[in-house]
């Protein structure tokens, strides 16, 4: 991409803003052209000028929505920017809908901003990868991703939810997104502007269960008081204690009062439970109440595990990649050959598996590709030994199976020199790379999972080299 033959059209009604990003493109040799309303953004498209258009949500004259689809009718192929200082899904859902290349929520990281007029500038000029890459932007932004048959019934489920404040269940098995779901429903019910509250029962130790939900007496006052006006979600409820599912069932029905003390009124809060486990056998083998379950199975949600639905893998796949180089990993692309072979795993770890896998080979993996190679290796790694082969290897075992390829490649079979740091160094990176990752590039918290003081992680990271170009420090 040649940025001096490029123009940028930026229309934002904030002068600070336009100043800003102004600098910004000009800077990496880009023509701009900055206005405060949509009338002389829309004159500039309808002249035939730029090559891409960064524009505000609200303007002073119109609001953007009502004026992309005429840019699009305008200039089909002309792709659009939208940022917004309202923050939420429907803002997303919008800009998506009405065909905006990427969304930007304000304020934004301006690194973020140059590297998105990156990728709308330098699209593939083949129509579908094209539209494959539009798809990942766009999903990247969304709190659930798929087009299959079974996505397009969860979809229908939720729109059927969200104007309701009923009690909901939702079932599938880990790692299918059982918590984006419920806060899907938060954000777009009528709580959105309450708490959204999460306790996860089967992390709680069980003799604390009842302390964390209702309250202790040292003045914390509990998830339920805390999600008052907003939504309670109990995640793994199927691990919850008998002793408290009765307090629950108890508050639930107004048997037990349960005070705000701020407000002094009993809490106003949505529940919004999940499990991966059969509540029904749980009830049989009387682990659960039933009188519990049909209170909270009001509005039953079944998430399909990944298996069920391989057709949205490559759109995950995708997004999950762009996700990863927005929290500080390297960027890469994928194969058609790579994504055939994922749609190939049968995923007992669902969605959550996939999105590891490609978090992982962001780390791990030099390449800019992913090719079907490197797919099919991580794949074979993850594998759990077949019935009567012996068992997983430990953490030594496959660092002995690697450094004795340092010995064996040499033709006396001594190493150079310093093999000791080089292996130190093979090691420090990608554990300093994941840890990174994981914590979504928070060093304080890396540091603290490391064992390492921050300052001795802050020095690794430069020395090493680690990618930290937009992780949040």
């Amino acid at each position: 991409m040649n940025a001096a033959s490029k123009k940028i059209l930026i229309a934002d009604d904030d002068a600070s803003i336009r100043l800003v990003l102004s600098q910004a493109f000009t800077r990496l040799g880009f023509q701009v052209r900055a206005t405060g309303n949509a009338a002389t953004l829309l004159k500039w498209v309808s002249d035939g000028e730029g090559d891409l258009v960064i524009t505000d949500v609200v303007m002073p004259d119109e609001n953007v929505f009502d004026v992309l689809p005429r840019i699009k009718k305008e200039r089909p192929k002309l792709p659009v920017i939208v940022m917004s200082a309202q923050n939420n899904l429907i803002t997303a859902v919008n800009a998506a809908e009405v065909g905006a290349f990427d969304y930007i929520p304000k304020p934004f990281d301006l690194d973020d901003m140059t590297s998105a007029a990156r990728r709308a500038l330098s699209r593939p000029a083949d129509p579908e990868a094209a539209r494959a890459q539009a798809r990942a932007v766009r999903d990247d932004r969304l709190p659930l991703i798929g087009r299959s048959g079974p996505m397009q019934e969860v979809y229908r489920t939720i729109a059927r939810l969200v104007g309701a404040d009923l009690t909901v269940l939702i079932t599938g098995e880990s790692g299918t997104g059982k918590e984006l779901v419920a806060r899907a429903l938060h954000d777009m019910g009528r709580r959105r502007d309450g708490r959204f509250v999460t306790i996860n029962l089967a992390a709680v130790p069980r003799e604390r269960v009842e302390a964390e939900l209702f309250g202790k007496e040292d003045g914390d006052p509990g998830k339920l008081i805390e999600a008052d006006g907003g939504t309670l979600f109990l995640d793994e409820i199927g691990d919850m204690p008998l002793d408290a599912q009765t307090r629950l069932l108890r508050v639930i029905d107004g048997s037990e009062p349960a005070v705000n003390p701020k407000t002094g009124r009993r809490p106003n809060v949505r529940i919004i439970a999940a499990t991966n486990r059969d509540l029904r056998g749980l009830i049989r083998e009387g682990l659960f109440r039933e009188d519990l379950f049909f209170r909270l199975n009001v509005a039953p949600l079944r998430l399909p595990p990944l298996r069920d639905r391989a057709d949205d893998i490559p759109d995950l796949a995708r997004a999950f990649l762009l996700r990863a180089n927005r929290e500080g990993l390297p960027s890469k692309t994928i194969d058609a050959a790579a994504l055939d072979r994922l749609k190939q795993h049968p995923w007992p770890g669902n969605v959550r598996e996939l999105e590891n896998l490609v978090r992982r080979i962001c780390a791990l993996y030099g390449e800019d590709l992913i090719t079907a190679r490197i797919v099919e290796r991580e794949l074979a790694d993850q594998q759990p030994a077949a019935p009567g082969e012996e068992g997983p290897a430990t953490l030594a075992q496959l660092v002995e199976r690697k450094l004795s390829s340092y010995f064996a490649d040499q033709p006396d079979g001594i190493p150079p020199a310093g093999l000791y740091d080089r292996v130190l160094e093979e090691i420090e990176r990608p554990l300093i790379q994941l840890t990174l990752s994981a914590t979504r590039g928070n060093q304080v918290r890396a540091a603290e999972i490391l064992g390492l003081n921050r300052n001795t992680l802050r020095k690794k990271i430069s020395d090493l080299g680690v990618e930290m170009a937009r992780a949040r420090r």
